[in-house]
């Protein structure tokens, strides 16, 4: 399903939450479902604006909560660059994300889309965020893009992906670079074993060519077309298989 382009608007959840927000263009047709999208660690930027725009465009609600409100901004300062990323991201914590992400979810329950159809999305610690919502909560699906934590915690009262895999609660779908420099092979090897173990229907998929954010097209150095553009091609047939609503 492709519908006409839909522009992201900032919105609020039931509780108060910030978040971008970004629905299938027109109403005569009801989403196939919603998605939770989480941030890679600079926040809600252009780049995380224009995957909730693909989604809906791809017939999904899309609502990304700004994970940063607390600290008082969406995005990471010095435009978002990479270096103040990795120390913002530390200053979140495990607790207030997943309140965050509830409600979000919570915003999706109130546009009307089922338990059945709702699911999540995420980018390098998003994608951390996305697995441990899903061995949290039932989901109808999860997917991580080069999600990291693999085998030590960022944030208390989240564990590493490779004690959580194992208690995933819905079906999961993981997507790693062999070339990323934060998560080794062999932690990527663990996370697949550890994910085969859930009583979930999981899949990681590893690009030989591929970093970490290959899938950042706003971002030369580490975007990897090939890679990139086959992982969502993945996601969206993933998320169609197990989270879209019946026509």
């Amino acid at each position: 399903m492709t519908t006409a382009p839909s522009t992201p608007v900032d919105v609020a959840a039931p509780d108060g939450t910030p978040l971008t927000a970004c629905a299938p263009a027109g109403e005569s047709t009801p989403p196939l479902g919603g998605i939770v999208v989480v941030q890679d660690a600079r926040g809600i930027t252009p780049y995380l604006r224009s995957v909730c725009a693909r989604l809906a465009a791809a017939g999904w609600l899309a609502a990304a909560p700004h994970l940063y409100h607390r600290q008082g901004f969406a995005e990471t300062p010095r435009n978002g660059s990479w270096q103040s990323a990795a120390t913002d991201m530390l200053t979140l914590r495990g607790a207030e994300i997943a309140a965050d992400v509830d409600a979000a979810l919570a915003y999706l329950a109130d546009a009307g889309v089922g338990a059945a159809s709702r699911a999540v999305i995420g980018f390098c610690m998003g994608g951390t965020v996305a697995l441990a919502t899903a061995a949290r909560t039932p989901l109808a699906a999860a997917v991580s893009f080069y999600g990291g934590a693999v085998s030590a915690p960022y944030w208390e009262g989240v564990a590493p992906l490779v004690e959580l895999a194992p208690s995933l609660r819905g079906p999961w779908l993981g997507l790693y670079g062999e070339q990323d420099t934060l998560i080794t092979t062999a932690e990527i090897d663990a996370l697949r074993a550890a994910a085969a173990r859930a009583p979930a229907a999981t899949e990681l998929v590893s690009y030989p060519g591929a970093g970490h954010a290959f899938h950042s097209d706003d971002r030369a150095a580490v975007y990897r077309p090939e890679a990139a553009a086959d992982a969502w091609s993945r996601t969206l047939a993933f998320l169609d298989r197990h989270a879209a609503q019946p026509a």
